[in-house]
């Protein structure tokens, strides 16, 4: 089993099994249901910038990321105009990558023109698959599915950037749609939504 039980007697992989940070992020956040736009477009663009980097880098910068994209309101950043653009990249607080940055704006846009058809939070979870993952060792956990490799497919056909396969999956752990919480952890099935074999509780 590739759990780590801590000092408070709780098991969790270990990438959640040291650092205070991201133990906290774990117990709390990870995996629980996202269900709102602004919600959905924060971690999206989270984990676009996360891509080639560790997660707890993100995480430690999360809110100098929200400070910078005015909390992640589509509607504010999709209007972020040059001097925004420029702002952005003088800051030390984020990851200055300027295609990532351009992804951001562009997918705030995106974000915005989903709102007629059901919006960015309808879209996302259509692609909750019949059954979760129900790995045991974190050799076990997959990087891709058939889902996120499809909603990867839709969301750049809608105009977004930077979200290829594995990002998609990574979203979709975060958010809920699948539960990939090594089966002895201590959180597997905290979401409400999937059962520990990985069978769904409910179909919404």
């Amino acid at each position: 089993m590739d759990v780590i039980v801590g000092e408070d007697g709780l098991a969790r992989p270990p990438w959640a099994g040291s650092d205070p940070l991201l133990q906290e992020y774990y117990d709390t956040e990870w995996g629980m249901p996202v269900h709102d736009e602004r919600g959905l477009f924060e971690r999206l663009s989270l984990e676009a910038f996360q891509s080639g980097l560790s997660w707890a880098t993100i995480l430690r910068k999360r809110e100098n990321f929200r400070a910078a994209f005015a909390d992640f309101d589509p509607d504010t950043v999709a209007l972020f105009d040059e001097e925004d653009r420029a702002r952005l990249l003088q800051d030390a607080g984020i990851i200055r990558n300027r295609a990532k940055i351009e992804a951001t704006i562009r997918n705030a846009a995106a974000t915005i023109s989903l709102r007629g058809e059901g919006g960015l939070p309808r879209l996302v979870w259509s692609f909750r698959p019949r059954r979760s993952p129900a790995p045991r060792t974190m050799a076990q956990v997959p990087t891709t599915s058939d889902e996120s490799r499809a909603m990867a497919t839709e969301l750049k056909r809608r105009g977004f950037s930077f979200v290829g396969p594995t990002t998609a999956f990574a979203l979709m752990e975060a958010v809920g749609i699948v539960d990939t919480h090594l089966v002895d952890s201590h959180r597997r099935g905290a979401s409400g939504l999937w059962r520990p074999d990985g069978t769904p509780v409910q179909d919404g």
